[in-house]
């Protein structure tokens, strides 16, 4: 596909002025902070809109834009029901968990909390990693998808856009905490609703004939029942995505942060609803961009079917859009990363402690944005980074989250399950090619594996890694039933 131009100086200026708007927003909105509890949190108050708009656009990253139509061209129908499912999903386990957290921890700040309250400091430590480094993973998809899209607009270097973009979101989300995360949130959601809904229109309204008609005509197999990635993809996505998010430290300050539990249950449901449609939409667009043109690369499916007619205007707006994605969970993660190292730190290391921990906090952020800047310079695989850190949270979903109704499920087992399903599961976990794993073409050949393994290493690994600590801790629990 012929690239499509807007300037350089265009580009870099739109990113700039809306960047600036949030900057100034955050400023204008900018209270003093009373304590670290408030900087995490805010003040408990969030009503139904507020919550709604701040859990869809902090849960729909500028990953929205490539990944789910990448994933579409390969896996099928199959795989974009299972992405918009599982970025869905969690909101509806968070419907359950939800509540029943805030019941035992009013006051909570965090879901590590009561994992340290119900296993001990070693999963404590387990799961701090686990979820620290999803969230500098997400960090890094998010930069690095917003550089992408410049770089393929304008041919900006991914390195100033990663730069511009971090400075943006540190120059108002170190200020206000999560109350200002809350309040940019809404205009984020503005923009990316009314844009989402345009692309709808854009792209249907340019075609010939039906959408529908033109992938049944063109690529049959990737809506056929009988194509088997079109299961072992959508259960890979589902998989992946909702575990991951469970975790996700974002979502738990905005369950601690509802007025009531009827306005957070509210808020989830509506949540839930726009993110599967939205998902949905991001994947079935890269369906029809494959069924159009056979050569797109698959990441750019929803930009091949927006820049057909080189509108420039277009072409602004897709970037507002992006950048309204990147912002609104750049900033998230940001505040949620805070918020961890605030509450949990000290479990770490003595230093992160005291009362000048929120400083202490800022400098590692800053840290943390140097390394993001780096990696997200070097312009890696989005949908691979997201799978890779997928899979380590997918090894202890259900353990710590099965955990919480079974007592007799202690710490000991805990560690034995979660590295049992993280060791397993990396195993399987393929290359970046996905024709070979640690195990499956490395430590024993790949003739040696039967044709079902050697086209779904990524759907067994996430098997794998979910299973064996169900199984394990169900063995365990059987045996301790006959004592």
């Amino acid at each position: 596909m012929e690239k499509t131009y807007i300037s350089i100086q265009t580009s870099l200026t739109v990113i700039v002025i809306v960047g600036i708007f949030f900057i100034v927003l955050g400023y204008l909105n900018n209270k003093k902070i009373s304590s670290n509890k408030n900087y995490i949190v805010g003040d408990r108050d969030e009503n139904t809109f507020s919550l709604t708009a701040s859990i869809t656009a902090s849960a729909l990253g500028a990953w929205i834009l490539f990944g789910p139509a990448s994933a579409a061209t390969w896996g099928g129908i199959g795989a974009v029901i299972g992405y918009a499912l599982g970025t869905a999903a969690p909101m509806f386990f968070l419907y359950n968990f939800g509540p029943k957290i805030r019941k035992e921890f009013p006051n909570g700040l965090t879901l590590t909390e009561f994992i340290k309250k119900r296993f001990g400091t070693t999963i404590l430590k387990i799961s701090l990693f686990l979820i620290l480094f999803y969230m500098t993973i997400f960090l890094i998809a998010e930069v690095t998808a917003i550089a992408f899209l410049l770089n393929f607009i304008s041919e900006v270097p991914l390195w100033t856009t990663s730069a511009i973009t971090l400075i943006i979101c540190l120059l108002y989300i170190l200020r206000g905490g999560f109350k200002l995360s809350i309040i940019t949130d809404k205009y984020q959601f503005i923009f990316i609703t009314i844009i989402i809904l345009l692309s709808i229109f854009l792209i249907l309204d340019n075609i010939n004939l039906s959408s529908s008609e033109i992938i049944k005509k063109n690529s049959p197999l990737l809506i056929d029942r009988n194509y088997l990635p079109n299961y072992t993809a959508g259960l890979t996505f589902f998989i992946a995505v909702a575990a991951t998010n469970l975790f996700h430290q974002g979502n738990w300050q905005r369950v601690f942060s509802a007025k009531t539990n009827s306005i957070l249950r509210s808020s989830l449901i509506y949540s839930s609803i726009l993110i599967f449609f939205i998902v949905f939409w991001m994947g079935y667009s890269g369906l029809i961009a494959i069924s159009l043109n056979p050569e797109v690369r698959p990441d750019l499916g929803f930009f091949d079917l927006l820049f057909r007619n080189k509108n420039s205007f277009i072409v602004i707006l897709v970037l507002v859009l992006a950048l309204s994605l990147t912002l609104s969970t750049i900033d998230t993660l940001i505040n949620a990363i805070s918020s961890l190292i605030i509450v949990n730190g000290e479990q770490v290391n003595k230093y992160l402690k005291g009362k000048n921990i929120k400083n202490k906090t800022q400098k590692i952020i800053l840290l943390l944005s140097l390394i993001v800047f780096f990696f997200a310079s070097k312009g890696y695989s989005i949908l691979y980074l997201f799978l890779l850190a997928d899979l380590l949270c997918c090894g202890a979903v259900i353990t710590i989250f099965y955990g919480f109704f079974n007592n007799k499920i202690n710490q000991n087992i805990a560690v034995i399950s979660i590295t049992s399903g993280l060791i397993l599961g990396l195993l399987f976990f393929p290359s970046q090619d996905f024709q070979s794993s640690i195990l499956v073409g490395n430590l024993i050949s790949i003739h040696n594996f039967s044709s079902f393994v050697k086209m779904n290493l990524l759907f067994i690994s996430f098997l794998v890694s979910l299973f064996v600590p169900l199984i394990i801790l169900s063995i365990y629990s059987l045996r301790n039933s006959f004592r």
